[in-house]
């Protein structure tokens, strides 16, 4: 399409702006500027949907390079260009963020009402980042969005917020940039070798031996924080609890795979000897984050902080995968991400439903809902059963396909990682237990409604999608299947005898 003169992924990328410009246009009073906003948003966000679905139906499975690649001289002395493009692995994430947007615009449709107008515009700024931080083809332009995301995501906690919010804010936004930080020395280190900062480029320059655990050790500090790994994870639990629902929901589905999405698209595969070697500390941390983060949750309280730590541990699960090196485990981390941005956003969704009609997300204050809300039970329950992992859901394959990628490094690998199949079925029964069933007790939950037709439209989406990826998953895997084995290849090609001897140690 590109190659037609028609820069699709520009304009997936920008065109919120353009939404942005025209919503910072709109005069008149407080409800007309605020119902303006909200539907500029809603259908600049659904055209931008429609043009990543087309993007999608073009895409060519069969093909492992980079596709709808468009390229503009920016400093061309210093080998850096804006440089945008599409691979198996990437463009189900650009999908993944432009159908999440409106499905949060809907959920804040009625609950924010104050700066109506800096809060849509403030979520389509945020939708341009994280479109562009997928579609980056230039390591510049790539860390011009991963460290853009910040900012509008830093306001909307901080400013639309729960009581906490500053806190919360703050704490985010350090945690973050301070390891992004070491990866922009990593990044001019790359960049002083190779003598660009094209991707493509330098996916095929291979870095010194000596050089590379340095420049891991750089990555590790960025991408864990965002993942995120224990035990940088602290700032995940109070960004969630004060953030609104929308903010978690974009949080959980989109911000923690950008981490991720670091490993595989430059870790593994530009530093090769440096990922083999240090593969057994990630194991390490990951299944510390399993097994304790899925412990801290059944401890909770409050669910928002009992899904955001199950988001550690289902992410635990991702970084596990993906240092298995092998086909199956980074397709499942893979499929493990695509699920988990659904099912969590979705399950995030549901804890805003409650809070909206209760200003609580304390467990204790909500028991027997499934007789006043009986189709909510019903949502809640499809998505409680995808999060632990129930085959026919999108949850089941991600893990299986991961444990099955690790039992083919180590077999107490693959059972600590399965552990966390065990204990996220006992917390989220937990959760879903105590909110939906038993006598309802509590008079003020007497009058509480069951879901709007506007909610019903948010869920709507997100349960096809669950069902569709764990009915049909290859209609996904394909998308990414040959990327995968192109990056297994190229991954085994570049280490010497002696590091895999190494490796099998460990």
């Amino acid at each position: 399409m590109n190659a037609a003169g028609f820069p699709i992924l520009s304009l997936i990328t920008w065109l919120p702006l353009v939404g942005g410009l025209i919503i910072m246009s709109v005069r008149g009073d407080e409800a007309t500027v605020a119902s303006n906003a909200r539907w500029t948003a809603l259908w600049t966000s659904l055209i931008v949907l429609v043009l990543s679905i087309v993007l999608w139906v073009k895409f060519d499975t069969g093909e492992a390079g980079f596709q709808f690649v468009e390229e503009i001289p920016w400093l061309p002395e210093y080998g850096v260009g804006y440089k945008m493009g599409v691979d198996g692995i990437s463009v189900l994430f650009v999908l993944l963020s432009t159908l999440l947007t409106p499905i949060c615009v809907l959920s804040s449709w009625e609950c924010i009402t104050r700066s109506v107008r800096e809060y849509m515009l403030t979520f389509l700024i945020l939708e341009t980042m994280m479109v562009g931080m997928f579609c980056a083809l230039d390591f510049v332009v790539f860390y011009v969005f991963f460290e853009g995301v910040l900012l509008p995501m830093f306001l909307i906690i901080g400013v639309w917020g729960g009581a906490r919010r500053v806190y919360s804010a703050f704490k985010f936004f350090l945690f973050t940039f301070t390891g992004s930080v070491l990866m922009l020395l990593a990044l001019l280190a790359m960049w002083f070798q190779a003598g660009t900062t094209d991707i493509a480029v330098l996916l095929k320059t291979p870095m010194p031996v000596g050089m590379q655990n340095w420049l891991f050790l750089a990555f590790l500090a960025s991408f864990a924080v965002k993942v995120p790994m224990w035990p940088v994870h602290t700032w995940l639990p109070d960004a969630h609890v004060e953030a609104p629902t929308a903010g978690s929901v974009i949080l959980a589905g989109v911000l923690l795979k950008m981490g991720a999405y670091g490993f595989l698209r430059f870790s593994v595969p530009m530093l090769p000897q440096a990922s083999a070697y240090f593969a057994p500390l990630i194991f390490t941390l990951s299944v510390v984050a399993v097994i304790y983060t899925s412990l801290v949750a059944l401890a909770q309280e409050d669910m928002k902080k009992l899904i955001a730590y199950s988001s550690v541990a289902h992410m635990g699960v991702v970084t596990i995968g993906i240092f298995t090196f092998n086909v199956q485990g980074i397709q499942g981390a893979l499929f493990q991400m695509l699920s988990h941005g659904i099912v969590s956003g979705a399950l995030f969704l549901v804890v805003g439903v409650l809070y909206d009609r209760m200003h609580t997300h304390e467990i204790a204050r909500f028991n027997g809902l499934a007789d006043r809300m009986p189709l909510y039970a019903t949502i809640f329950m499809i998505f409680t059963l995808a999060s632990m992992g129930l085959p026919g859901t999108s949850g089941f394959v991600g893990e299986f396909l991961v444990i099955v990628g690790a039992i083919q490094v180590n077999f107490w690998l693959a059972l600590l990682g399965a552990a966390g199949m065990i204990l996220g079925a006992a917390y989220m029964l937990y959760l879903y237990r105590r909110v939906i069933f038993g006598r309802l007790t509590k008079e003020d939950l007497r009058a509480i409604l069951d879901l709007s037709p506007r909610e019903v439209a948010m869920f709507v989406p997100l349960i096809l999608i669950t069902l569709w990826m764990g009915i049909n998953p290859t209609s996904f895997s394909g998308f990414w299947d040959a990327s995968v084995a192109a990056m297994v290849q190229q991954h085994s090609a570049a280490l010497t005898p002696a590091v895999k001897v190494a490796g099998a140690l460990h």
